[in-house]
């Protein structure tokens, strides 16, 4: 607690706004959110941020890590990622009345963003750790999942999902939008970022269809059950992700 007060205070003096912090499921796991911005202010706040811990860390004498999965026998440290689109003032993901008030603007983004996952996992998970993250077992048994997602695929409050649309909150449409749960804490924002954004408009622009979400726990399916609903694994290992 010492040193989350600590680390927020000097991220907060930097002009950084924190929105969330909590203790995380492995030892020593820390969760800090910090209040969306564009995506370049966003990726110059994560560099800022990473600079921030690590000096917490040496004045309190502990170490801090953004490996993705430092203990095997413990839940690896993503970054999850909220992104939406704007118009002006206008959220282009919402839309009144459509199923999750999600627009077909939104859709074709999230179907843009599974279309190209397994070739940009380079960059969203760039490290040989990564992909220990992404698979690694003994994480699963935890009754979270360790919440690293190892499948293609979207759902609604679907944490076991690579995209999640969050719960819709009647009235705010500003926040509709989609979580990227692939990315890991070891990620390079910039390159990440865009990417994703790349990725994301490029279903929009060709109008990719959104296949049908994922309702189950995909970490509990079977091969055959994930193959029959058409949802395909991330790679196993950054040698698969680069080939």
């Amino acid at each position: 607690m010492d040193f989350r007060r600590q680390a927020i205070t000097m991220l907060e003096s930097m002009g950084i706004s924190v929105e969330f912090s909590h203790h995380e499921g492995a030892p020593g796991q820390q969760e800090i959110d910090l209040r969306y911005a564009d995506a370049l202010s966003t990726a110059d706040n994560i560099m800022t941020f990473r600079l921030v811990m690590k000096q917490v860390a040496l004045e309190q004498g502990v170490q801090a890590t953004f490996m993705p999965k430092p203990f095997s026998e413990y839940p690896g440290s993503g970054m999850h990622t909220h992104l939406s689109l704007f118009e002006g003032d206008r959220n282009a993901f919402y839309e009144s009345g459509a199923e999750y008030q999600l627009s077909k603007v939104g859709r074709s983004f999230i179907a843009g963003l599974l279309k190209h996952a397994g070739e940009i996992s380079a960059v969203t998970n760039q490290w040989v750790n990564s992909y220990k993250r992404i698979w690694g077992g003994s994480s699963r048994t935890a009754g979270s999942g360790g919440e690293a997602p190892s499948h293609i695929c979207w759902g609604h409050n679907n944490r076991s999902a690579l995209i999640r649309v969050p719960m819709y909150k009647p009235g705010k449409t500003g926040s509709s939008r989609v979580e990227v749960r692939s990315i890991d804490s070891g990620a390079n924002p910039y390159l990440t970022y865009a990417v994703l954004l790349a990725a994301g408009l490029k279903g929009i622009e060709e109008g990719y269809e959104l296949p049908a979400g994922a309702d189950d726990d995909v970490w509990a399916l079977s091969d055959s059950e994930r193959r029959a609903m058409g949802i395909e694994p991330l790679p196993q290992n950054l040698g698969e992700a680069i080939s």
